[in-house]
């Protein structure tokens, strides 16, 4: 099955090529740099003679994100340590950007077509010490060809929906080879130990959800005309929504305003490539809206404000007593459905979500013993619940924080540990 694959992807090969090509017309891809993505030539390997690489490859800002701790504890592990990060989106490049631009030994691609030609050159080119992907990033061309050179192979966080241990399940020969490449498979939630085990993985893990880990230095601050203008308002905020979320929370908005007319809503979106969209969308309901990008300032008469940057949730949960995370309403995205809300808790939020929270089901279960996250199911819920927050001040409990904290400092020892076993051998 897996000589099927192989000659599938270099069938297809011109024809994802051409996708790429003109992705980067409608800004899906960097119009520079999509070239990484597809010729060899573009590579650009800076590996130093004597260091130890360790190539780790995530798809996007959430994988990303939940990466950058452990990283940054892995650099303090043995001397002349270095890094390739690889990604698939525009945003997680930018966010690599933002958080590395200044270390020398930390080093960006977009990753390649999984095709064999491609990952061959690839490896060659850089030749890591040791390989990591993450969450759900299974490249059977890469695997295949990093196990060819002996490469040490983890995967962390990794996630097996049902949809997707189902659709294995049917390749078991080719399952069974790419799943037993991997030296360590550190389990995203307790559903995905069952199913990695099953897929025949070897060395399969528990420890808890990445996301739980924080990076302590990665909250940013607005500027002063901003913070008056929040210390000012109502505001909660909706983050990380998804296509049609918007509407949803402004309907919610309408309803809040009843009682607080100097409510403010902030949405964040998922895809800030999205916003020009979401701006036309929401100006036909006749409300006053913003698109707020880097450096400016929020005007007076503002009810929506619509973030238009990278990074920026931390620095408004600090103003939000409840927050509504998206991702959650969309009932199409059931076997999909959630995104991270451990920011949101870990700065006192009340955190709300709907019925679709499935990549998520165990931190949102955390959440709910501790009385952090509820469940929601429609605009006029929320509202009330927002309402009823909106009553008092917000109130950071110190105690659930720390009990956030602690669970994640123990997710990353553990999963260092992990890495520790092949770096230090």
């Amino acid at each position: 099955m897996f000589l099927v694959y192989k000659f599938l992807t270099i069938l297809f090969y011109p024809l994802l090529l051409l996708i790429i090509y003109c992705r980067k017309f409608i800004k899906k891809e960097d119009k520079v740099r999509f070239k990484e993505k597809i010729f060899s030539s573009h590579f650009k390997p800076q590996k130093t003679k004597g260091t130890f690489l360790i190539w780790m490859h995530g798809a996007s800002i959430g994988e990303i994100t939940s990466i950058i701790p452990i990283i940054k504890e892995l650099k303090s592990l043995r001397k002349k340590i270095n890094f390739l990060i690889t990604t698939t989106t525009i945003s997680s490049g930018t966010l690599i950007e933002k958080y590395f631009s200044e270390d020398k030994n930390i080093v960006h691609r977009y990753f390649p077509i999984d095709t064999p030609h491609l990952s061959k050159k690839f490896i060659n080119s850089w030749m890591p010490n040791l390989a990591c992907f993450v969450d759900s990033e299974i490249w059977p061309n890469f695997i295949n060809q990093l196990t060819k050179n002996k490469i040490p192979l983890i995967l962390v966080n990794g996630r097996i929906t049902e949809k997707t241990f189902k659709r294995w399940s049917i390749f078991k020969g080719l399952a069974e080879k790419i799943f037993s490449s991997f030296d360590i498979c550190l389990a995203s939630n307790k559903k995905s130990l069952i199913y990695l085990q099953n897929l025949k993985a070897k060395n399969v893990k528990y420890f808890g959800n990445l996301k739980f880990i924080t990076d302590a230095n990665s909250s940013s601050s607005l500027n002063d005309i901003n913070k008056v203008f929040l210390d000012k308002h109502k505001v909660w905020c909706a983050a990380s929504t998804h296509n049609n979320e918007e509407e949803f929370c402004v309907k919610a908005h309408q309803e809040i305003k009843k009682v607080h007319n100097n409510i403010v809503t902030i949405i964040i979106p998922r895809h800030i490539s999205r916003i020009d969209k979401i701006y036309k969308k929401l100006k036909r309901l006749n409300i006053k809206i913003q698109i707020l990008n880097d450096n400016e300032v929020i005007k007076s008469d503002t009810e929506i404000l619509l973030i238009n940057s990278f990074g920026k949730l931390t620095q408004y949960f600090k103003y939000c007593k409840s927050v509504f995370i998206g991702k959650s309403t969309l009932k199409k995205l059931i076997s999909v459905g959630g995104q991270n809300p451990i920011e949101a808790a870990r700065f006192g939020c009340k955190i709300y979500h709907g019925p679709y929270v499935s990549n998520f089901d165990e931190v949102y279960e955390f959440l709910n013993k501790i009385n952090v996250a509820e469940k929601i199911d429609n605009f006029k819920e929320i509202s009330l619940k927002i309402i009823d927050d909106l009553n008092n001040p917000k109130i950071v409990d110190e105690n659930k924080v720390k009990k956030i904290d602690n669970y994640g400092a123990e997710v990353l020892k553990k999963t260092v540990d992990e890495f520790s076993k092949i770096i230090l051998r």
